[in-house]
């Protein structure tokens, strides 16, 4: 197993954390959203105060349209304001104006790079990320926005050492809660749950604004969940939406807390508020897998049905997400389709999430033996992934590894003994199973 550069230590993290509390809130990081499965951005204007920005600027730009810099952050704007109300029409709106400030000013625009760098970030183009993010930081080398989109493509490429880097370089360019989140997840992924943890917790008590404090809350309920800790977890969510009522992260986390402490109808009612607001397709498939481990199925066929409707939607305007798609067909549609699909993200990128999916994919399909290196490999960085482990137990057990199979099996439930409600009870079932045939779970 490869070890985590040793960059992103505890005394670093605090150090950095400790100069937040002296610079104080951070500001918006409209050049700089979240990709799709790495940490969400910092914390951000709510959707009503950013359209007013937007109306703003595209007024000045009627008036003043050789204006490269507006043209630049009108783009940002865009971007963010489709990650705010998960609407992928206003990419191509983003594309446009980012593309509009880069023919006034080619040379030494790093704004316009970095905003590109984004979008492409949110429509899982993530060569396509670096690449811009690349030619931002090697045209304005303290342009710290840019390393913010260079870690999240270096992430989802698979790139952990680049990731790693990127992320020690926008700590130290500007410490804050996008660089702390980020060191976090990065943390998180290579197994140092505590570190990740006490740099979120640090990032927390130094944060004043309420939006800030309920994006932080909402980081350490995610830690709290995925480690076995739904009470912890539950109360976190609570607490962000005390802070912030409008933070629809914490919302769709309430109901994944709630429906692992055996309250259903609470988080069937929280995930349709949350999807009523911002319709991500992550909320709809964990809705209709909580309504199908109900034997609601005809409420979880439409929300897969609402699923593919939004990935049709974002294929549309540019958003490549064969990894969603495909964990959907593995489990719920053709498992062969849902192996294209995934072999097709592999070749973009090689992170452990697509590993994972894609070893997965392969077992459903019946190719096991091909499925266990992907999932060994999904594992090698150290990640405390409950469905990581049980997909690897079931691949295990199904090529006749019992001893493999138990040990990975139990590793799923003791990490995360909720991790999902259609699949950890069949992961217990199996591992009761298991048992019986001699061994120790």
């Amino acid at each position: 197993m490869r070890r985590l550069p040793l960059l992103l230590t505890t005394a670093t993290l605090c150090g950095c954390l400790a100069a937040f509390g002296a610079l104080g809130r951070e500001g918006p990081e409209a050049g700089a959203p979240a990709a799709i499965g790495s940490p969400a951005a910092a914390s951000a204007p709510r959707a009503g105060s950013l359209g007013q920005a937007i109306r703003t600027d595209q007024q000045r730009l009627r008036t003043v349209p050789g204006d490269a810099t507006g043209w630049a952050r009108l783009g940002s704007e865009y971007v963010e304001q489709a990650r705010l109300t998960a609407d992928p029409s206003y990419y191509p709106k983003a594309d446009e104006a980012l593309h509009r400030s880069l023919s006034l000013q080619p040379d030494g625009n790093a704004d316009a790079l970095t905003g590109l760098g984004a979008l492409a970030n949110a429509r899982h183009r993530f060569a396509d990320a670096r690449d811009f993010a690349t030619r931002a930081v090697t045209t304005a080398p303290l342009h710290w926005s840019a390393y913010a989109v260079l870690a999240d493509a270096r992430t989802q490429l698979g790139d952990t050492v680049g990731a790693t880097e990127s992320v020690q370089r926008l700590l130290d360019l500007r410490p804050g809660t996008a660089s702390f989140t980020r060191a976090a997840y990065d943390l998180e992924q290579h197994g140092r749950t505590d570190d990740a943890h006490a740099a979120l917790q640090r990032a927390l008590d130094d944060a004043f604004d309420p939006s800030d404090k309920a994006f932080c809350r909402h980081q350490i309920a995610e830690l709290d969940r995925n480690s076995g800790h739904p009470e912890q977890a539950l109360t976190g969510y609570r607490q962000a939406l005390v802070d912030d009522p409008s933070y629809t992260p914490a919302l769709a986390g309430r109901a994944r807390a709630e429906a692992a402490l055996g309250d259903p109808a609470a988080a069937v009612r929280d995930y349709a508020a949350a999807i009523a607001l911002v319709p991500l397709p992550q909320y709809l498939l964990e809705l209709g897998e909580l309504q199908e481990s109900l034997g609601h199925l005809p409420e979880a066929r439409e929300q897969y049905r609402l699923l593919a409707a939004e990935q049709q939607l974002a294929a549309a305007n540019g958003v490549v997400d064969d990894l969603t798609l495909g964990q959907y067909q593995a489990d719920h549609g053709d498992p062969d389709q849902a192996v294209t699909l995934l072999r097709a993200e592999w070749q973009r990128r090689q992170h452990v999430l697509v590993a994972d999916a894609l070893a997965w994919a392969l077992h459903r399909q019946g190719n096991d033996h091909e499925a266990l290196p992907l999932a060994e490999q999904a594992q090698q960085y150290g990640w405390h992934s409950a469905l990581f482990a049980y997909h690897r137990g079931e691949i295990e057990r199904a090529l006749g590894r019992t001893d493999a199979a138990r040990e990975h099996l139990a590793e799923a439930l003791r990490t995360d003994p909720s991790f999902s409600p259609l699949l950890a009870p069949r992961a217990r079932t199996a591992l009761v199973a298991l048992v019986a045939l001699g061994g120790a779970p």
